[in-house]
């Protein structure tokens, strides 16, 4: 199964269990389906629960918070997480604030999909990965989608929190199959994080969201055949708040996808930093894309996105010095 096909199916899921559920956003009506064909056969399934709207992320997102105040379940689908930006004031000053501003913890099921991510010469307003600027709200958890986990489970999840969640999909995965590993690698999913690695322990742990997932394997992999380093992937699905179970390591890396300075990955080793010290070598190191916009012409946005090469020769500098 493809990974658009799974969060397809893990729509069905949670419209089929729930009469008060809705997904929202723009074109999502049969036969088109969204931008990226996930919405597909909802909205015969769900004539109803399936609400196509005006091109206005500000209010799709106000109205499905609405909803949400209200008891309902919604979902929002975005054509692209850039107009993210769009939808920041109702979702940030409204949803998020919801959920306890008015005395009593208040249960607000609503969940933001977001397409995110470059790799397909989309171009500079289309590409961007905008996840560090959702960490640190209170009350907004933020989660992306792993190839490696059902999204029915991460759906489920998202739910039982009753609280506002963003739904990072990165569009590069919405072709890859579920589950899918590289040689020599095996995966084992322990309270919704991947660890990916070999029987061998681990000299280096790279850590990175699920849309890394394809080119942190082949970094891995390039470590392993070039230095005979043994490391260790992991890929947890809820990115924010930070909860990791690391073993014992002297090198720890993390890759992400959006640019440097005040970022998911920044969290991620403040974590590590704080919890497992005493083990490190050296610093936890970041890997990030290049600090400019995001080029349409696939040589240039190659240039400038984080590639298997670009973790692996940060991998290199962390266990070499």
């Amino acid at each position: 199964m493809r990974v658009a096909e799974n969060i397809n199916a893990a729509l069905h899921t949670v419209l089929a269990g729930d009469e008060r559920a809705y997904l929202i956003g723009e074109d999502l009506l049969d036969p088109y389906g969204g931008a990226f064909k996930v919405a597909r056969g909802l909205s015969t399934r769900f004539p109803d629960r399936v609400l196509s709207t005006p091109i206005s992320e500000s209010a799709v997102t106000g109205i499905a918070a609405g909803l949400a105040l209200a008891g309902d379940t919604a979902i929002v689908e975005y054509m692209f997480a850039d107009f993210l930006a769009l939808g920041f004031d109702p979702l940030v000053n409204f949803a998020a604030k919801s959920v306890t501003m008015y005395g009593e913890r208040l249960p607000m099921r609503l969940i933001v999909r977001c397409p995110s991510g470059g790799g397909r010469g989309y171009g500079p307003t289309h590409s961007q990965s905008l996840t560090k600027h959702l960490i640190g709200v209170p009350s907004l958890a933020v989660f992306e989608m792993s190839p490696f986990r059902d999204a029915a489970e991460v759906f489920a999840e998202m739910l039982a929190l009753a609280q506002p969640c963003v739904f990072v999909e990165d569009k590069i995965l919405y072709t890859r199959r579920m589950h899918s590993v590289i040689d020599p690698f095996t995966v084992e999913v322990r309270e919704g994080v991947a660890y990916v690695g070999t029987p061998e322990p681990p000299e280096l742990i790279l850590i990175a969201p699920g849309g890394m997932a394809e080119r942190a394997m082949a970094a891995l992999r390039m470590l392993l055949i070039e230095q005979e380093i043994a490391g260790l992937l992991v890929v947890p699905s809820r990115l924010y708040p930070v909860h990791l179970d690391l073993p014992p390591v002297a090198h720890v890396v993390v890759a992400e996808d959006g640019t440097a300075g005040g970022t998911w990955g920044a969290e991620v080793a403040h974590h590590v930093h704080a919890r497992h010290f005493a083990d490190l070598a050296a610093p936890v190191t970041l890997v990030h894309a290049a600090d400019t916009v995001i080029p349409t012409a696939p040589h240039l946005e190659r240039q400038v996105l984080v590639s298997a090469a670009t973790i692996y020769d940060a991998m290199v500098r962390t266990v070499r010095g």
